[in-house]
């Protein structure tokens, strides 16, 4: 009866948990891309592909859910994911525009300049190698006066300086993962002190037995646009493993952004499985347990690329 209260065992208040902390994660978590790209000045290291796939992984899921008819909360997030999605393209195409007529301004400058000089003189040579090889390292950018200077300084280092170099990048690495790790134990702090604010107001309650036991009626065309966008999750991130495996970098990149992905489909997963496992709630779900687990090998393999081509470029750092 609507006036009977449900008692909460511990696997649903788990289940409402990892929900609340799954929800967080996907509220925060394209912000430290976006963050990464305003600070760079170009979002020439993620991939539009992975973005426009990923995009319409979210605008089946939100037709999915509307068809299916879940609580508004999910819709409401879907059409969040929808939004933000829309944003981190609309930054990315903005700064592949500009930084393309910057470096079209730029290349035309180039030429009047070296059309004005009959001989090009040594210190000329030397700056041109060192801004296309700060072009090769950090594609789609154009080269700065400092990263110039940055350049002929590492010609002339010795092993000191070099040595030196090192451990400033390995104390800013350490600072990296302290902040990504407090960025993380910040989201779940968050996701439970929602989730219980909300038990406590009775926003959220536990789900009726019989609930639990069986899947929900689902419309199977709903069914269908959930396996499509779990096919999108999954897809999307190819072209970002392939784009990174391409350009041995993923500078550029927020280890942030990825980390919560993770969490955030893992948590999701879990809130599922810990809700119910009976076979028809599992089979009713399976589309988005899918989209969430499936997705979890291909962000591990971009934490290998994070941790591979770091080391390479200390190894070349060191040479």
């Amino acid at each position: 009866m609507a006036g009977e209260s449900v008692p909460l065992t511990p696997r649903e208040a788990a289940s409402g948990l990892l929900g609340s902390i799954s929800l967080t994660c996907w509220i925060f978590l394209l912000v430290p891309q976006l963050i990464e790209n305003y600070r760079n000045g170009n979002a020439e290291a993620i991939s539009l592909l992975f973005l426009f796939v990923w995009f319409v992984g979210d605008i089946t899921n939100l037709a999915g859910s509307a068809w299916a008819g879940l609580v508004p909360v999910i819709i409401a997030i879907a059409v969040y994911f929808c939004i933000a999605d829309g944003v981190l393209i609309g930054q990315c195409l903005y700064y592949r525009a500009r930084n393309s007529r910057l470096t079209i301004a730029h290349a035309r400058q180039s030429s009047i300049a070296t059309a004005s000089e009959p001989t090009t003189p040594l210190l000329g040579r030397r700056l041109s190698d060192v801004m296309n090889e700060a072009g090769r390292r950090r594609r789609g950018s154009r080269p700065s006066y400092s990263a110039v200077v940055q350049g002929l300084h590492h010609q002339n280092q010795g092993p000191d300086d070099t040595l030196a170099k090192l451990v400033e990048e390995n104390t800013v690495g350490q600072a990296a993962w302290f902040k990504n790790l407090s960025s993380v134990l910040a989201i779940c702090v968050i996701g439970m002190v929602g989730w219980t604010v909300a038990w406590q107001t009775g926003v959220w309650r536990p789900a009726p037995l019989e609930e639990r036991n069986g899947g929900v009626d689902m419309a199977p065309g709903a069914q269908v646009l959930g396996y499509i966008s779990a096919v999108c999750y999954l897809g999307a991130r190819l072209p970002q493993m392939y784009k990174n495996y391409t350009d041995k970098s993923c500078e550029g990149l927020s280890l942030l952004f990825f980390i919560l992905s993770l969490m955030g489909n893992l948590t999701y997963g879990a809130g599922i499985i810990f809700h119910s496992t009976e076979k028809n709630y599992i089979i009713t779900n399976l589309p988005w347990l899918i989209g969430s687990l499936g997705t979890m090998v291909e962000d591990v393999t971009i934490f290998a690329q994070f941790r591979m081509y770091a080391i390479q470029d200390s190894n070349e750092a060191v040479v």
